[in-house]
Formats: C-alpha cells, sequence, structure tokens
C-alpha cells in the first residue's frame, strides 16, 4: 500500500504532484496544511525539482486564475511562495488601491514587518476560499525580507497593493488565512461583490455592512 502522500519525505511529494500534467490542485479551507505553519526551506529539493516546483506554482497561479500562490495552498508545507499582478485595472482602480503591475517572483522564507503606522482597507479574496471576498485592513507598506529562488537575498520596500498581496502570501508560510484578519460583517459571495460592491474603495458597503474602515 503507498503511503499517503503528506507521510512522504518532501523531495517525493513534489515530485508525485509534478507528476501530472497541467495546473496543480488548490488545497482548500478545512485542510490542516493551511493552518500549519510551513517549514523553512533549506535546501529540501534540489536545484532542478525546486525549479519544477517554481514553474508549477507559476502555471497553477497563472490558471487560478490569481495574483498570488503559497506552496501550502498546492499542499507543500514549505516556506515558497510566488507572486505576479499585470493589474489589468482602470485608473481609477489603480489610484485608489495603489495597484501598479509586479513582475514574476520566487519568495523563499519571506517575513515583512509594517514601515509606518498607515493602514488600507480592501474586499481580498483567496484561492483556497473560493466564492468569497471580504475587507481585510492590512499595513500600507511593508519591509519584505527572504531570499529568491536562487537564495540572493531580497529586503524590499512594497507599498499599495504589492503590500497587500506579500502580506497575503507570507501570512499562508504562517497557517494564518485572510479570513483570520477579515472584517467578517463584509464577507460577500463573489456575485455580491461583483453586483454591489464593484467599487474602487469598499466605503460603500462599510456603511451598508455595518462595519468600520481604518482611518
Amino acid at each position: 500500500m503507498a503511503a499517503p502522500r503528506d507521510r512522504l519525505p518532501l523531495a517525493e511529494q513534489v515530485e508525485q504532484l509534478l507528476a501530472v500534467d497541467g495546473p496543480l490542485p488548490i488545497v482548500v479551507v478545512g485542510d490542516p496544511v493551511l493552518r500549519r505553519g510551513a517549514a523553512p526551506f533549506d535546501g529540501q529539493l534540489e536545484p532542478a525539482l525546486l525549479a519544477r516546483f517554481v514553474e508549477a506554482l507559476r502555471r497553477t497561479m497563472h490558471a487560478a486564475p490569481g495574483v498570488g500562490l503559497a506552496a501550502p495552498q498546492v499542499g507543500v508545507p514549505l516556506r515558497i511562495a510566488v507572486i505576479e499582478d499585470p493589474a489589468p485595472v482602470p485608473e481609477e482602480v489603480r489610484l485608489a488601491r495603489g495597484r501598479v503591475p509586479q513582475p514574476f517572483r520566487v519568495l523563499v522564507n519571506p517575513s515583512y514587518e509594517p514601515v509606518g503606522a498607515g493602514r488600507a482597507a480592501f474586499f481580498e479574496g483567496c484561492l483556497s476560499v473560493p466564492g468569497w471576498q471580504a475587507v481585510v485592513a492590512r499595513h500600507a507598506q511593508v519591509r519584505l525580507t527572504g531570499a529568491d529562488e536562487q537564495g540572493r537575498a531580497v529586503d524590499e520596500l512594497f507599498e499599495g497593493w504589492p503590500a497587500r498581496i506579500v502580506q497575503h502570501e507570507t501570512d499562508h508560510l504562517d497557517g494564518v488565512l485572510y479570513l483570520d484578519r477579515a472584517e467578517l460583517r463584509s464577507l460577500s459571495s463573489n456575485t455580491a461583490v461583483a453586483e454591489r460592491w464593484a467599487r474602487p474603495t469598499p466605503d460603500e458597503a462599510a456603511r451598508e455592512l455595518g462595519f468600520e474602515l481604518p482611518d
């Protein structure tokens, strides 16, 4: 009898995942892997396997589609995430949310800390919580540290929507979902967001649903 995938060494888990063509299956809320802190990456995957895994994360993120994906979201408890955002949004939305294009990049062992006291609140969703969105107040600017897939150090400031993306994906590596930080009175189906709350800011939703936004 084959061993369950989550009892195999990480390299074997990843090899099994990559044995199937196409996007990787995305783990959804309720799976314990999303609630456990991921292990720091320290060479558990040899370079060629790491490169294949990163490419599979990229393909899966694009297919979903999403702007970020963390390894635990495909069942692999390692501190690795990918982000990419072409930011195809109207100018009004870009200005309100600070959403600017982000190139594809790999985050290995990332962590963040706030820069300043500013916070911004917007609707946010997650590929592991399909069908729903909620307003989350996050740090408006963060300092992200860690490494890339080549082991080169990353130490960079992010602000606006890119700061939101790196916070969301790094939280996944700590077993934190956006729902843990959300204003639950704002919780809305994707349909409701599209039909009622498709505004550059969530001000109207806050008034109608009865929750407060940060100053």
